[in-house]
């Protein structure tokens, strides 16, 4: 061989070692990567297989998910509400699984250096789930951290013993020469070890992922069955026929009743409570009750019942929001009960002026007792539009309170009353910035047409709906561009706690137009222009559309 050749031929292997080096450290890292990956699938489905001992809220992605709510600042979490509607609670879980993806893809790399420190800091994120889930108002003691506690270990030797294997006969191999060209260097890593194990880890993740999702899809059907059993008795007092004319039939208008499938949901549960209504209890307490009570589901279905139309509303409904609905509440009077444990509104000299109301996940809703007791239909519902409580919308005992937002009255999967003050707690939403009282503001909305519509010139029926729950819509009116306010057509009246539908015949003209609604209440408060953001105690300002006559 020619010195010219040894020359070439050195420059040549020096090229091949330092691509192969390249390589095989890509393709160890990729691999590292997906080790890690591995390894929190591996901790969630341990973590959901435990799960199904302890209770579905105490997995790690529903703990940090509820976590995260309680500490998420109120604007945030209305402006989450307001860009995903229904879908806010999916949205937070995947960003929350999107996360881990990213520390498990890091941890998994890191891991191939240190593996202790890898494993290390999949034992760290269990300890952040243990904390979440212990620190949740519905906890229920140590056991909840069992989940995240069990799901981390598992992850953690997952990735201890993936990167063994990466890490076994690191060496990199030497460049080929003539004589070793025919027969190359073996690999530097235990190929061999690492696709069993990592096939046995993932086999064993999946199973235990299946098995847990199962199990806990069992813990349900106590309450499924108990309410697929449930026959709500006649009301005593049924509600009066919807009169003829309250639902006008405009294409695009809102249906006087919200079908239950279509009533708008906004509520912190990550998982949707199933309570079984054979064992659900009422603890009814606190300052003012002499005669402190616990009602057993079947104690409420024996009480008399009423039923009535009632439409409901979300304070981080915005302006024109879909966050309003009609439904049709069976329940028990709330003020006959409560004056049966001898409770007296302040005016009359009661010691409380809020009852705080909590749930099964541990939200608190706080309510002026005054309204409660001031002869308002104001119930502990059963029932919704014919037919028990779906689990979403609170199954199988919720407060529906007329006249007062969500927030400060409607307290779904109820299990407690407490008489208090204003000045000695706050529930859940006031410590987060909103208002400890708040009356439904008098709004209005534009269903038809929508906004940017291209309607033809000539008559084009406007209508919506407007609402002033507990007041009554005495009057709506419509405004064309920056012309006058011409009153639009109100429908029949159910009553002064539901909504009532509008129309308005529009002469329509070509060009561009914007349409605005206002609604004047019984106590001749009218819609105020100015807008205001839905926080602290609802939003307020007109609704318009802005549409294009071809």
């Amino acid at each position: 061989m020619t010195n010219e050749e040894n020359e070439k031929e050195a420059r040549n292997s020096l090229r091949w070692s330092s691509r192969h080096r390249l390589s095989r450290r890509w393709s160890r890292r990729a691999l590292g990567a997906f080790s890690g990956v591995l390894a929190g699938f591996a901790s969630l489905a341990v973590a959901e297989l435990v799960s199904a001992g302890v209770r579905p809220e105490a997995g790690p992605v529903v703990a940090v998910g509820g976590a995260a709510i309680d500490r998420t600042p109120a604007g945030v979490k209305d402006w989450a509400i307001r860009n995903f509607g229904t879908d806010d609670k999916l949205v937070l879980q995947l960003g929350i699984l999107a996360v881990l993806t990213l520390f498990a893809l890091a941890l998994g790399i890191t891991a191939l250096r240190y593996r202790r420190t890898g494993a290390a800091g999949v034992l760290l994120f269990g300890v952040v789930g243990a904390l979440a889930a212990t620190g949740r108002p519905d906890s229920t003691g140590p056991a909840d951290a069992l989940p995240s506690a069990v799901g981390a270990v598992a992850g953690a030797v997952v990735l201890f013993v993936l990167a063994g294997r990466l890490m076994a006969g690191g060496a990199v191999p030497d460049p080929p020469t003539r004589e070793s060209v025919e027969t190359p260097q073996g690999p530097g890593w235990d190929r061999r070890g690492f696709v069993l194990a990592a096939s046995a880890a993932a086999v064993a993740s999946a199973g235990a992922g299946v098995l847990g999702r199962a199990l806990n899809g069992t813990r349900g059907r106590d309450a499924v069955a108990s309410r697929a059993n449930l026959v709500l008795p006649a009301p005593a007092s049924p509600a009066p026929a919807v009169p003829r004319g309250a639902q006008l039939r405009i294409p695009g208008i809102s249906p006087f009743t919200t079908p239950n499938k279509d009533f708008y949901r906004v509520d912190t549960a990550l998982v949707v409570p199933k309570v079984d209504a054979t064992a659900w209890r009422l603890r009814i307490h606190g300052r003012g009750v002499t005669r402190p009570v616990t009602l057993s589901f079947d104690d409420l279905l024996r009480r008399e019942l009423i039923e009535r139309d009632i439409t409901l509303t979300c304070v981080s409904n915005e302006v024109g929001g879909p966050y309003v609905g009609n439904a049709r509440w069976i329940g028990v009077r709330l003020d006959e009960l409560l004056a049966e444990c001898g409770v007296r509104p302040p005016s009359r000299g009661g010691p409380a002026d809020q009852l705080v109301a909590r749930s099964v996940d541990g939200m608190t809703i706080g309510s002026p007792v005054e309204d409660v007791l001031d002869g308002r239909d104001a119930l502990l519902a059963v029932g919704m539009n014919g037919e028990p409580l779906p689990f979403a919308h609170g199954f199988p005992v919720r407060m529906v309170v007329p006249g007062l937002y969500g927030f400060v009255s409607a307290c779904k999967w109820i299990e407690d009353i407490e008489l208090t003050t204003f000045d000695a707690y706050d529930p859940y939403w006031v410590k987060r910035g909103w208002a400890r009282r708040a009356p439904v503001r008098t709004q209005s909305r534009i269903d038809t047409p929508k906004p940017f519509a291209r309607p033809e010139a000539g008559p084009v029926m406007v209508g919506g709906v407007a609402w002033a729950q507990h007041r009554g819509v005495d009057r709506v009116e419509v405004r064309v561009d920056d012309g006058p306010w011409q009153e639009a057509r109100l429908a029949a009246e159910d009553s002064r706690d539901t909504w009532r539908q509008w129309s308005f015949p529009w002469q329509a003209t070509r060009g561009g137009h914007t349409l605005t609604v206002r609604a004047t209440d019984r106590t001749g408060t009218v819609q105020p222009a100015k807008r205001t953001p839905t926080i602290p105690d609802g939003a307020a300002g007109h609704h318009s559309v802005v549409v294009t006559v071809d």
